[in-house]
């Protein structure tokens, strides 16, 4: 196993010139025309149990621009464990992954990040006549773009090779040794979902 640094620089080099150039510790012109892009963000936070990935998605920008230090993410209705939320009031360190459909261009960010309830900030970003129930405010510390190849190798945006598989619902029954009505679960879950988008 490997145990030090050294040992881990020995084995794969130091970074190139181009993984240090790109990084920046404010919105840039070019960045901003991808942040401002991305319908899609994967939000990684820790807090005293451990660390948590969550995805973030909206139909349209879904992290948006307070100014060249702040990105603002409003919180819109999910599964309401609130692990993320729970993390960023414990702890504050945020890790954002913004991907664009089509594109192997994903920019990274990390920072720290708030929670605002302020009903002008909830104003601000309401949507379809609905206010998020907080804004994430995150202080950005570094920004800069991922190497393409994780995308490339895994074909993401190809739709033509999309896999069967098991459904929320399929899951549900399994995880309760059927006890939970997983057919009924996933025939609901449409319409449920097109209601409480937002």
């Amino acid at each position: 196993m490997i145990e030090t640094i050294a040992e881990l620089e020995a084995l794969y080099g130091m970074p190139k010139e181009a993984s240090q150039v790109k990084v920046a510790s404010q919105i840039t012109p070019s960045y901003r025309a991808i942040i401002e892009a991305a319908p899609f963000v994967a939000l990684a936070t820790v807090g005293p149990e451990g660390t948590d990935c969550t995805p973030r998605g909206d139909n349209g920008q879904v992290v948006f621009i307070e100014d060249i230090h702040t990105l603002a993410l409003p919180d819109w209705r999910g599964n309401d464990r609130l692990d993320t939320l729970r993390n960023v009031v414990r702890d504050g360190r945020v890790s954002l992954m913004f991907m664009v459909p089509g594109s192997t261009m994903i920019v990274r960010v990390n920072g720290r990040a708030k929670l605002s309830a302020d009903a002008d900030k909830l104003a601000q970003y309401g949507k379809a006549g609905k206010q998020p129930r907080t804004v994430m405010l995150i202080r950005i510390e570094e920004l800069y773009f991922q190497c393409a190849r994780a995308v490339m190798r895994a074909d993401l945006w190809n739709t033509d090779n999309t896999p069967n598989l098991p459904s929320a619902g399929d899951i549900l029954s399994e995880m309760t040794s059927g006890e939970f009505e997983g057919k009924e679960y996933d025939k609901t879950w449409p319409e449920r979902a097109a209601k409480t988008l937002w």
